[in-house]
Protein backbone atom coordinates (compact mmCIF):
# COMPACT_ATOMS: atom_id res chain seq x y z
CA UNK A 1 0.00 0.00 0.00
CA UNK A 2 1.24 3.67 -0.93
CA UNK A 3 2.49 5.80 2.50
CA UNK A 4 0.20 9.00 2.29
CA UNK A 5 1.72 11.93 0.41
CA UNK A 6 2.91 14.61 2.96
CA UNK A 7 2.06 17.91 2.73
CA UNK A 8 2.91 19.79 -0.63
CA UNK A 9 3.36 16.77 -2.37
CA UNK A 10 2.01 15.38 -5.03
CA UNK A 11 -1.37 13.20 -4.04
CA UNK A 12 -1.69 10.11 -5.41
CA UNK A 13 -4.61 8.91 -7.65
CA UNK A 14 -6.64 6.81 -5.51
CA UNK A 15 -9.79 4.99 -6.77
CA UNK A 16 -13.19 6.43 -5.85
CA UNK A 17 -11.50 9.72 -4.20
CA UNK A 18 -13.86 12.61 -4.57
CA UNK A 19 -14.21 14.59 -7.97
CA UNK A 20 -12.74 17.81 -8.61
CA UNK A 21 -14.65 20.77 -8.07
CA UNK A 22 -13.46 24.48 -8.96
CA UNK A 23 -13.35 26.58 -6.36
CA UNK A 24 -11.90 30.09 -8.95
CA UNK A 25 -11.86 30.52 -12.25
CA UNK A 26 -11.25 33.66 -14.58
CA UNK A 27 -12.07 33.64 -18.68
CA UNK A 28 -9.30 34.58 -20.60
CA UNK A 29 -10.23 37.32 -23.75
CA UNK A 30 -7.29 39.14 -24.72
CA UNK A 31 -3.80 38.67 -25.47
CA UNK A 32 -0.46 41.60 -25.38
CA UNK A 33 2.99 41.79 -25.33
CA UNK A 34 4.85 42.89 -22.12
CA UNK A 35 8.34 43.10 -23.88
CA UNK A 36 10.14 41.60 -20.72
CA UNK A 37 12.24 38.53 -19.95
CA UNK A 38 12.90 36.40 -16.83
CA UNK A 39 10.25 37.33 -14.65
CA UNK A 40 8.30 35.77 -11.86
CA UNK A 41 4.70 36.52 -11.55
CA UNK A 42 2.50 35.96 -8.18
CA UNK A 43 -1.41 35.76 -8.36
CA UNK A 44 -3.55 36.24 -5.37
CA UNK A 45 -6.86 34.54 -5.54
CA UNK A 46 -9.80 33.65 -3.47
CA UNK A 47 -11.50 30.67 -3.11
CA UNK A 48 -14.75 29.69 -2.61
CA UNK A 49 -14.89 25.92 -1.98
CA UNK A 50 -12.19 24.47 0.13
CA UNK A 51 -10.64 21.13 0.01
CA UNK A 52 -7.46 18.81 1.40
CA UNK A 53 -5.86 18.89 -2.63
CA UNK A 54 -5.26 21.55 -5.33
CA UNK A 55 -4.43 22.07 -8.91
CA UNK A 56 -4.14 24.80 -11.21
CA UNK A 57 -5.57 25.46 -14.74
CA UNK A 58 -2.93 27.48 -17.19
CA UNK A 59 -4.22 28.19 -21.06
CA UNK A 60 -2.58 30.36 -23.71
CA UNK A 61 -6.24 30.63 -25.49
CA UNK A 62 -5.46 34.18 -27.35
CA UNK A 63 -1.94 34.05 -28.59
CA UNK A 64 -0.20 32.54 -31.96
CA UNK A 65 2.95 31.76 -29.76
CA UNK A 66 3.67 28.82 -26.95
CA UNK A 67 4.65 29.41 -23.79
CA UNK A 68 7.10 28.06 -21.21
CA UNK A 69 6.46 28.01 -17.26
CA UNK A 70 9.87 27.11 -15.91
CA UNK A 71 8.52 26.56 -12.53
CA UNK A 72 5.08 27.15 -10.63
CA UNK A 73 4.15 27.17 -6.90
CA UNK A 74 0.85 27.53 -4.95
CA UNK A 75 0.60 28.66 -1.19
CA UNK A 76 -1.60 30.07 1.12
CA UNK A 77 -1.07 34.05 1.40
CA UNK A 78 0.23 35.88 3.95
CA UNK A 79 0.20 39.54 3.26
CA UNK A 80 0.38 41.50 0.45
CA UNK A 81 2.92 39.68 -2.39
CA UNK A 82 3.99 37.23 0.80
CA UNK A 83 3.18 33.44 0.74
CA UNK A 84 3.66 31.82 3.90
CA UNK A 85 4.70 28.29 2.17
CA UNK A 86 5.01 27.64 -1.32
CA UNK A 87 4.48 24.53 -2.95
CA UNK A 88 6.03 23.13 -6.06
CA UNK A 89 3.93 21.71 -8.59
CA UNK A 90 4.73 19.56 -11.24
CA UNK A 91 2.53 19.30 -14.84
CA UNK A 92 3.14 15.58 -15.79
CA UNK A 93 6.17 14.62 -13.01
CA UNK A 94 8.11 17.95 -14.52
CA UNK A 95 8.77 21.23 -13.24
CA UNK A 96 8.51 22.49 -16.52
CA UNK A 97 5.65 22.36 -18.70
CA UNK A 98 5.63 24.13 -22.19
CA UNK A 99 1.86 25.43 -23.43
CA UNK A 100 0.71 25.59 -27.24
CA UNK A 101 -1.23 28.55 -28.76
CA UNK A 102 -4.52 27.84 -27.88
CA UNK A 103 -4.15 24.80 -25.40
CA UNK A 104 -4.05 24.81 -21.83
CA UNK A 105 -2.23 23.20 -19.06
CA UNK A 106 -3.17 21.36 -15.76
CA UNK A 107 -1.04 20.45 -12.97
CA UNK A 108 -0.75 17.68 -10.85
CA UNK A 109 -2.28 17.52 -7.76
CA UNK A 110 -0.91 19.20 -4.43
CA UNK A 111 -1.45 17.80 -1.22
CA UNK A 112 -2.56 21.11 0.48
CA UNK A 113 -5.13 22.31 3.06
CA UNK A 114 -6.99 24.56 1.23
CA UNK A 115 -10.22 26.16 3.81
CA UNK A 116 -13.00 27.36 2.11
CA UNK A 117 -13.07 31.21 1.36
CA UNK A 118 -9.62 32.10 1.79
CA UNK A 119 -6.56 33.49 -0.12
CA UNK A 120 -4.32 31.24 -2.30
CA UNK A 121 -1.07 32.67 -4.40
CA UNK A 122 0.16 31.06 -7.18
CA UNK A 123 3.42 32.31 -8.97
CA UNK A 124 4.85 31.51 -12.35
CA UNK A 125 8.52 31.69 -13.78
CA UNK A 126 9.09 32.40 -17.40
CA UNK A 127 11.99 31.42 -18.45
CA UNK A 128 13.92 33.53 -21.29
CA UNK A 129 11.94 36.04 -22.94
CA UNK A 130 8.54 36.34 -22.34
CA UNK A 131 7.25 37.18 -25.79
CA UNK A 132 3.12 37.87 -25.32
CA UNK A 133 0.94 37.12 -22.22
CA UNK A 134 -2.78 35.32 -22.49
CA UNK A 135 -4.58 37.51 -19.82
CA UNK A 136 -8.13 38.19 -18.11
CA UNK A 137 -7.66 41.82 -18.31
CA UNK A 138 -9.78 43.40 -15.44
CA UNK A 139 -8.69 41.38 -12.56
CA UNK A 140 -9.56 43.77 -9.59
CA UNK A 141 -6.57 42.31 -7.77
CA UNK A 142 -3.37 43.48 -7.34
CA UNK A 143 -0.99 41.33 -8.95
CA UNK A 144 2.79 41.34 -8.16
CA UNK A 145 6.09 41.35 -11.22
CA UNK A 146 9.65 40.96 -10.76
CA UNK A 147 11.12 43.70 -12.86
CA UNK A 148 13.07 43.11 -15.74
CA UNK A 149 15.14 40.04 -15.90
CA UNK A 150 13.96 39.10 -11.77
CA UNK A 151 14.62 35.88 -12.11
CA UNK A 152 12.89 33.02 -10.58
CA UNK A 153 11.64 33.78 -7.31
CA UNK A 154 7.98 31.44 -6.98
CA UNK A 155 9.94 29.90 -4.55
CA UNK A 156 9.82 32.61 -1.94
CA UNK A 157 7.37 33.12 0.75
CA UNK A 158 8.25 36.87 1.28
CA UNK A 159 7.63 39.33 -1.57
CA UNK A 160 10.19 41.61 -1.60
CA UNK A 161 11.40 40.44 -5.17
CA UNK A 162 8.13 41.96 -6.57
CA UNK A 163 8.70 45.23 -7.46
CA UNK A 164 6.00 45.78 -9.93
CA UNK A 165 2.04 45.39 -10.16
CA UNK A 166 -0.50 45.50 -12.47
CA UNK A 167 -4.21 43.87 -12.49
CA UNK A 168 -4.83 41.21 -14.58
CA UNK A 169 -4.74 37.95 -14.38
CA UNK A 170 -2.39 36.17 -16.95
CA UNK A 171 -2.08 32.41 -18.17
CA UNK A 172 -3.99 31.00 -14.80
CA UNK A 173 -7.55 30.18 -15.70
CA UNK A 174 -8.58 28.34 -12.63
CA UNK A 175 -7.59 26.94 -9.41
CA UNK A 176 -9.37 23.03 -8.39
CA UNK A 177 -9.93 21.52 -5.40
CA UNK A 178 -11.09 17.71 -3.83
CA UNK A 179 -10.65 16.49 -0.51
CA UNK A 180 -13.65 19.05 0.99
CA UNK A 181 -17.39 18.84 1.07
CA UNK A 182 -18.39 20.25 -1.76
CA UNK A 183 -21.23 19.03 -4.11
CA UNK A 184 -20.06 21.03 -7.05
CA UNK A 185 -19.83 24.19 -8.54
CA UNK A 186 -21.73 26.95 -9.86
CA UNK A 187 -20.76 29.00 -12.85
CA UNK A 188 -21.67 32.87 -13.38
CA UNK A 189 -21.58 33.62 -17.18
CA UNK A 190 -21.85 37.17 -17.39
CA UNK A 191 -20.04 40.45 -18.74
CA UNK A 192 -19.00 43.63 -16.81
CA UNK A 193 -21.14 43.71 -13.87
CA UNK A 194 -20.07 39.78 -13.36
CA UNK A 195 -16.92 40.83 -13.60
CA UNK A 196 -17.06 43.06 -10.69
CA UNK A 197 -16.39 46.59 -12.79
CA UNK A 198 -17.03 50.09 -10.26
CA UNK A 199 -16.79 47.36 -7.49
CA UNK A 200 -13.95 48.28 -4.84
CA UNK A 201 -10.57 46.42 -6.05
CA UNK A 202 -8.77 44.53 -3.85
CA UNK A 203 -12.15 43.66 -1.66
CA UNK A 204 -13.80 40.57 -3.58
CA UNK A 205 -16.88 42.85 -3.38
CA UNK A 206 -18.35 41.58 -7.08
CA UNK A 207 -21.73 40.01 -6.70
CA UNK A 208 -20.36 36.19 -7.45
CA UNK A 209 -17.89 36.84 -4.01
CA UNK A 210 -20.91 37.83 -2.37
CA UNK A 211 -22.70 34.84 -3.45
CA UNK A 212 -20.23 32.49 -2.39
CA UNK A 213 -20.42 34.13 1.36
CA UNK A 214 -23.97 33.60 1.36
CA UNK A 215 -23.37 29.86 0.32
CA UNK A 216 -20.48 29.41 3.01
CA UNK A 217 -22.98 29.48 5.53
CA UNK A 218 -24.50 26.15 4.01
CA UNK A 219 -23.54 22.53 5.73
CA UNK A 220 -21.32 22.16 2.63
CA UNK A 221 -19.45 24.92 0.46
CA UNK A 222 -19.52 24.74 -3.04
CA UNK A 223 -17.35 26.10 -5.91
CA UNK A 224 -18.18 29.61 -7.45
CA UNK A 225 -16.76 30.18 -10.56
CA UNK A 226 -16.72 33.69 -11.85
CA UNK A 227 -16.76 33.83 -15.94
CA UNK A 228 -17.71 37.20 -16.41
CA UNK A 229 -15.92 39.12 -19.37
CA UNK A 230 -16.45 42.62 -19.15
CA UNK A 231 -18.40 44.29 -22.65
CA UNK A 232 -19.46 40.45 -23.36
CA UNK A 233 -22.83 39.56 -25.20
CA UNK A 234 -25.02 36.30 -26.15
CA UNK A 235 -25.69 37.23 -29.61
CA UNK A 236 -22.34 38.83 -31.49
CA UNK A 237 -18.45 38.57 -30.32
CA UNK A 238 -15.41 39.66 -31.37
CA UNK A 239 -11.58 38.33 -31.64
CA UNK A 240 -10.77 39.12 -28.10
CA UNK A 241 -14.12 39.11 -26.61
CA UNK A 242 -15.92 35.73 -27.81
CA UNK A 243 -19.66 35.74 -27.30
CA UNK A 244 -21.24 33.91 -24.19
CA UNK A 245 -22.86 31.36 -26.96
CA UNK A 246 -19.17 30.85 -28.64
CA UNK A 247 -17.48 30.82 -25.15
CA UNK A 248 -20.12 28.10 -23.60
CA UNK A 249 -17.51 25.18 -23.52
CA UNK A 250 -14.86 26.53 -22.44
CA UNK A 251 -16.05 28.48 -19.80
CA UNK A 252 -18.83 26.70 -18.39
CA UNK A 253 -19.32 23.28 -19.32
CA UNK A 254 -15.91 22.25 -19.05
CA UNK A 255 -15.32 23.59 -15.94
CA UNK A 256 -14.71 20.91 -12.73
CA UNK A 257 -17.71 19.24 -11.50
CA UNK A 258 -19.85 22.31 -12.45
CA UNK A 259 -23.54 21.79 -11.22
CA UNK A 260 -25.28 24.81 -11.73
CA UNK A 261 -25.14 28.11 -14.67
CA UNK A 262 -26.31 31.12 -13.79
CA UNK A 263 -26.54 32.90 -17.11
CA UNK A 264 -26.87 37.17 -16.67
CA UNK A 265 -26.26 38.67 -20.01
CA UNK A 266 -28.21 40.62 -22.28
CA UNK A 267 -27.56 44.48 -21.07
CA UNK A 268 -24.66 44.83 -23.71
CA UNK A 269 -27.07 43.36 -26.62
CA UNK A 270 -29.99 45.20 -26.16
CA UNK A 271 -28.39 48.60 -25.69
CA UNK A 272 -25.52 49.07 -27.68
CA UNK A 273 -25.22 45.78 -29.87
CA UNK A 274 -27.56 45.76 -31.99
CA UNK A 275 -29.99 42.64 -30.76
CA UNK A 276 -33.35 42.45 -30.55
CA UNK A 277 -35.06 40.78 -27.69
CA UNK A 278 -36.49 38.12 -29.72
CA UNK A 279 -32.67 37.53 -30.59
CA UNK A 280 -31.17 37.65 -27.03
CA UNK A 281 -34.16 35.53 -26.09
CA UNK A 282 -33.44 32.97 -28.82
CA UNK A 283 -29.69 32.97 -27.67
CA UNK A 284 -30.69 31.98 -23.95
CA UNK A 285 -32.64 29.20 -25.32
CA UNK A 286 -29.72 27.53 -27.05
CA UNK A 287 -27.27 28.42 -23.73
CA UNK A 288 -30.11 26.77 -21.56
CA UNK A 289 -30.43 23.19 -24.31
CA UNK A 290 -27.02 23.22 -23.99
CA UNK A 291 -25.99 23.70 -20.69
CA UNK A 292 -29.22 20.96 -19.78
CA UNK A 293 -27.65 18.50 -22.12
CA UNK A 294 -24.85 18.48 -20.31
CA UNK A 295 -26.61 17.85 -16.92
CA UNK A 296 -26.43 21.59 -15.62
CA UNK A 297 -29.43 23.67 -13.88
CA UNK A 298 -29.62 26.82 -15.23
CA UNK A 299 -30.67 29.63 -13.19
CA UNK A 300 -31.37 33.12 -15.57
CA UNK A 301 -31.43 36.54 -14.31
CA UNK A 302 -33.52 39.20 -15.47
CA UNK A 303 -31.14 42.37 -17.28
CA UNK A 304 -30.79 45.16 -15.10
CA UNK A 305 -31.89 48.76 -15.75
CA UNK A 306 -29.30 51.59 -17.82
CA UNK A 307 -31.10 54.21 -18.30
CA UNK A 308 -29.02 57.33 -17.58
CA UNK A 309 -25.84 55.10 -19.07
CA UNK A 310 -24.55 57.19 -22.10
CA UNK A 311 -27.02 57.45 -24.80
CA UNK A 312 -27.83 53.64 -25.36
CA UNK A 313 -31.45 53.79 -23.65
CA UNK A 314 -34.05 54.38 -25.46
CA UNK A 315 -38.00 53.73 -25.12
CA UNK A 316 -37.77 51.24 -27.70
CA UNK A 317 -34.84 49.47 -26.20
CA UNK A 318 -36.67 49.18 -23.03
CA UNK A 319 -39.76 47.76 -24.70
CA UNK A 320 -36.94 44.95 -25.51
CA UNK A 321 -35.54 44.54 -22.09
CA UNK A 322 -38.95 44.19 -20.69
CA UNK A 323 -39.76 41.19 -23.17
CA UNK A 324 -36.42 39.72 -22.16
CA UNK A 325 -37.33 39.69 -18.64
CA UNK A 326 -40.87 38.68 -18.99
CA UNK A 327 -39.76 35.53 -20.50
CA UNK A 328 -36.70 35.11 -17.89
CA UNK A 329 -39.55 35.34 -15.15
CA UNK A 330 -41.56 32.70 -16.98
CA UNK A 331 -39.29 30.82 -19.32
CA UNK A 332 -41.66 28.00 -19.47
CA UNK A 333 -39.39 25.51 -18.01
CA UNK A 334 -36.54 27.14 -19.98
CA UNK A 335 -34.41 27.82 -17.18
CA UNK A 336 -34.71 26.40 -13.63
CA UNK A 337 -35.27 28.99 -11.52
CA UNK A 338 -34.52 32.40 -11.85
CA UNK A 339 -32.76 35.44 -10.00
CA UNK A 340 -34.47 38.50 -10.22
CA UNK A 341 -31.57 41.21 -10.77
CA UNK A 342 -33.54 43.67 -12.12
CA UNK A 343 -35.72 44.17 -9.11
CA UNK A 344 -33.03 44.00 -7.06
CA UNK A 345 -31.14 47.17 -7.53
CA UNK A 346 -34.13 48.70 -9.94
CA UNK A 347 -35.69 52.48 -8.69
CA UNK A 348 -39.48 51.74 -7.60
CA UNK A 349 -40.12 55.02 -9.15
CA UNK A 350 -38.74 54.75 -12.43
CA UNK A 351 -38.49 51.01 -12.88
CA UNK A 352 -35.97 52.04 -15.87
CA UNK A 353 -33.07 53.22 -13.71
CA UNK A 354 -31.00 52.24 -11.11
CA UNK A 355 -31.79 53.11 -7.02
CA UNK A 356 -29.51 55.27 -6.12
CA UNK A 357 -28.52 53.10 -3.22
CA UNK A 358 -27.14 50.88 -6.07
CA UNK A 359 -25.62 52.96 -8.44
CA UNK A 360 -21.91 53.06 -8.84
CA UNK A 361 -22.76 56.21 -10.72
CA UNK A 362 -22.39 55.34 -14.25
CA UNK A 363 -25.96 54.19 -14.10
CA UNK A 364 -25.24 50.75 -15.17
CA UNK A 365 -22.84 48.88 -13.08
CA UNK A 366 -24.29 48.74 -9.04
CA UNK A 367 -21.56 49.65 -6.36
CA UNK A 368 -20.36 47.68 -3.51
CA UNK A 369 -23.96 47.76 -2.13
CA UNK A 370 -25.79 47.31 -5.54
CA UNK A 371 -23.62 43.85 -5.83
CA UNK A 372 -24.54 42.26 -2.39
CA UNK A 373 -28.39 43.08 -3.18
CA UNK A 374 -27.43 41.06 -7.07
CA UNK A 375 -26.05 38.57 -4.56
CA UNK A 376 -28.68 38.50 -2.07
CA UNK A 377 -31.40 37.81 -5.09
CA UNK A 378 -30.48 34.36 -5.40
CA UNK A 379 -32.24 31.74 -3.83
CA UNK A 380 -29.82 29.41 -2.85
CA UNK A 381 -31.83 26.18 -2.71
CA UNK A 382 -32.87 26.78 -6.53
CA UNK A 383 -28.81 26.32 -7.69
CA UNK A 384 -28.92 22.78 -5.74
CA UNK A 385 -25.42 22.75 -4.96
CA UNK A 386 -25.73 23.18 -0.98
CA UNK A 387 -27.58 21.69 1.80
CA UNK A 388 -28.94 23.42 4.94
CA UNK A 389 -29.03 26.76 4.01
CA UNK A 390 -29.85 29.74 5.94
CA UNK A 391 -33.76 30.12 5.44
CA UNK A 392 -32.96 34.14 5.76
CA UNK A 393 -30.57 36.76 4.01
CA UNK A 394 -29.86 39.92 5.73
CA UNK A 395 -29.47 43.25 3.32
CA UNK A 396 -28.06 46.20 4.90
CA UNK A 397 -28.69 49.27 3.08
CA UNK A 398 -25.97 50.90 2.20
CA UNK A 399 -23.84 48.72 2.80
CA UNK A 400 -21.07 49.94 5.01
CA UNK A 401 -17.82 47.31 5.88
CA UNK A 402 -16.66 50.39 7.08
CA UNK A 403 -17.92 53.30 9.35
CA UNK A 404 -16.18 56.58 10.28
CA UNK A 405 -15.49 56.65 13.74
CA UNK A 406 -17.07 59.77 15.85
CA UNK A 407 -20.04 59.68 13.50
CA UNK A 408 -23.57 58.69 13.12
CA UNK A 409 -24.68 55.84 10.86
CA UNK A 410 -28.40 54.99 9.76
CA UNK A 411 -28.36 51.35 8.08
CA UNK A 412 -31.81 49.67 6.89
CA UNK A 413 -31.61 45.82 7.81
CA UNK A 414 -33.82 44.13 5.85
CA UNK A 415 -34.42 40.71 6.57
CA UNK A 416 -36.29 38.25 3.52
CA UNK A 417 -37.08 35.18 5.20
CA UNK A 418 -36.43 32.19 1.84
CA UNK A 419 -37.87 29.50 3.51
CA UNK A 420 -40.78 26.78 3.05
CA UNK A 421 -43.88 28.41 2.43
CA UNK A 422 -45.89 26.20 4.16
CA UNK A 423 -45.31 24.77 7.86
CA UNK A 424 -43.15 26.28 10.61
CA UNK A 425 -41.08 28.88 8.29
CA UNK A 426 -41.92 32.29 10.04
CA UNK A 427 -38.77 34.22 11.48
CA UNK A 428 -39.33 34.41 14.95
CA UNK A 429 -36.38 36.32 16.78
CA UNK A 430 -34.25 39.21 14.65
CA UNK A 431 -31.30 40.53 16.62
CA UNK A 432 -28.44 42.71 15.77
CA UNK A 433 -24.95 43.51 16.98
CA UNK A 434 -22.01 45.47 15.92
CA UNK A 435 -18.48 43.93 16.12
CA UNK A 436 -15.48 46.07 16.02
CA UNK A 437 -12.31 44.62 14.46
CA UNK A 438 -10.49 47.34 16.29
CA UNK A 439 -9.12 46.82 20.21
CA UNK A 440 -10.24 49.64 22.25
CA UNK A 441 -12.80 50.67 20.08
CA UNK A 442 -16.48 51.06 21.50
CA UNK A 443 -19.90 51.44 19.35
CA UNK A 444 -24.04 52.27 20.48
CA UNK A 445 -25.92 50.32 18.21
CA UNK A 446 -29.65 50.75 18.48
CA UNK A 447 -31.85 47.89 15.91
CA UNK A 448 -35.33 48.75 16.09
CA UNK A 449 -38.16 49.17 12.80
CA UNK A 450 -37.31 45.65 11.81
CA UNK A 451 -40.03 44.83 8.69
CA UNK A 452 -40.73 40.93 7.88
CA UNK A 453 -39.90 41.49 3.69
CA UNK A 454 -41.38 38.00 2.61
Amino acid sequence: MAAPAEAGQAAPAEAGQSAWTGTWATAQHASYDPGTSEVTVRIPVRVSAGGSSARIRLANGFTDQPVTIGHATVGPRGSGSAVRHPYDLRFDGKREVTIAAGEQAVSDPVRLAVPARTDLVVSLYFPGRLTHISQHWMGLQTVYWTPDGGGDHASDADGDAFTRTDSTFPFLTGVDVRGGDARGAVVALGDSITDGASSTANANRRWPDYLAARLSACSSTPGVLNEGISGNRITAGTDGNPSALDRLERDVLSQPNARTLILFEGVNDLSWGGATGGQVIDGMRQIARRAHARGLRVIGATVVPYRGWGDWWTEAKEADRQRVNAFVRDSGGVFDGYADFDRAVRDPDDPTRYAAAFDSGDHLHPNDTGMKALADAVDLAALGVARDCPAARVRLTPYRPSLPAGQAAQVTTTVTNTGPTSGSGAAGLVAGAVDLNDPGRTAAAVFDSFTVAE
